[in-house]
């Protein structure tokens, strides 16, 4: 199954995540299908940027996203 989940950067203490396309068999960091945006925790406030066209072409396709990323495409307006 394809699932839209995160993909950790940054150093030790300094995360910052990207917001991926990749099948769930795949391990966190691994290579993805497609990277559709980015999240940033640490700025105030926290910093969101997802291509809203990317996602809702994989939505459509079946993409399963995680209940974090869920939640920020929720706060980006691009899902209800």
């Amino acid at each position: 199954m394809v699932k839209i989940r995160l993909k950790r950067m940054g150093a030790h203490k300094k995360p910052f995540y990207r917001v991926v396309v990749a099948d769930e068999r795949v391990q966190r960091d691994g290579q993805p299908i497609e990277e559709i945006g980015y999240y940033n925790p640490l700025t105030d406030p926290a910093t969101i940027k997802i291509d809203e066209e990317a996602a809702k072409k994989w939505l459509g396709n079946g993409a399963q996203p995680t209940d974090t990323v869920r939640a920020l495409l929720k706060k980006a307006g691009i899902i209800e």
